[in-house]
């Protein structure tokens, strides 16, 4: 039975992906918004919903470490995974803006995140507390984010001329993008209930289960998106929606997580913290090692290989 939810949720993703792509796409070209913002904002928001779903139904739950690990696991997997494989189908061009604002800003909510969760461990303590303040401060950062995504989209003409894709009706890109919504949600949903029953058999623990298989559950839209969206050589979407996921999930996703039910934080954490923040930091060095701006398929299997370094430091410390 479990393996059978995982097989249908992975056929559910993989459609609702190209559903999101194409609908977004068609979405920008429509309305003269790039291809990057659409990705940074209605696909992020899109491919994140079950990171929401989970962490949300996790603080009702109280399980809290499955809450705070889905987070940053997922955010390593998007970086070292899905980049990684990525680029690997094509190579991702990068813009400027992206090198020097966007990838920093997910480098700087894993630094926020960090200094709120941190304080208690600091002075030696085993564990923190993220308080609801400390949830209300990351969906502030969260407003800011949206703010700045909306003055992208107003930029100017030369934004408008990077909308690639084929041109729907309003109606048509509405419902592509609701129908493929709708089959992330529920794939991924699928896939987590699926993995985590046959985690639970194997009676692995609570952390371990949140950073790698619910993580990685959860980001299986995030994969089937942006690597459909690097074949379809579309690499606005594909980063945009990776580095946009990654703001949303520790901005919108922990912080609305955080203001429900204040969130417990182990010691052990900082494997995450730690591999989260080296994931933006290499993303970035990426971006000026090879062809600049361009993520080689070289560099994204370097990435793909890094993941695994992770999961293996998750299972000998987490």
């Amino acid at each position: 039975m479990s393996i059978g939810l995982l097989i249908l949720g992975f056929v559910l993703v993989i459609k609702g992906a190209d559903l999101l792509v194409t609908g977004g796409s068609a979405l920008a070209k429509k309305f003269h918004v790039s291809d990057l913002v659409i990705g940074l904002t209605v696909v992020a928001f899109g491919t994140s919903l079950p990171e929401l779903s989970v962490n949300i139904a996790a603080s009702v739950k109280g399980s809290s470490e499955i809450a705070l690990t889905n987070v940053l696991g997922s955010n390593v997997a998007n970086i070292f995974l899905i980049l990684g494989i990525s680029s690997v189908i094509f190579p991702l061009t990068v813009t400027k803006g992206t090198v020097w604002k966007e990838i920093p800003l997910s480098f700087l909510a894993v630094i926020v995140l960090a200094i709120l969760a941190g304080d208690d461990l600091i002075d030696g303590e085993q564990s923190s507390i993220l308080t609801r303040i400390d949830g209300l401060i990351l969906l502030c950062f969260f407003v800011i984010f949206i703010y700045y995504s909306a003055g992208i989209a107003i930029e100017g003409p030369a934004m408008a001329e990077a909308a690639t894709g084929k041109t729907y009706s309003l109606s048509k890109s509405a419902v592509s993008i609701f129908a493929g919504l709708a089959l992330l949600m529920i794939g991924g949903k699928l896939i987590v209930e699926g993995a985590v029953s046959v985690a639970t058999r194997l009676n692995v623990s609570e952390s371990i289960i949140g950073a790698t298989i619910v993580a990685v559950g959860t980001s299986i839209p995030e994969l089937a998106t942006s690597a459909l969206a690097a074949y379809k050589k579309n690499p606005d979407i594909a980063v945009g929606n990776v580095v946009g996921s990654n703001i949303f999930n520790i901005f919108f996703i922990l912080g609305l997580s955080t203001v429900i039910q204040p969130l417990p934080v182990q010691s052990n954490n900082t494997v995450h913290f730690a591999a989260a923040l080296v994931g933006s930091v290499i993303l970035f060095l990426c971006m000026f090692t090879g062809k600049r701006k361009i993520l080689d398929r070289w560099e994204g299997a370097l990435l793909f290989l890094g993941y695994f370094v992770y999961l293996y430091l998750v299972v000998s410390f987490g």
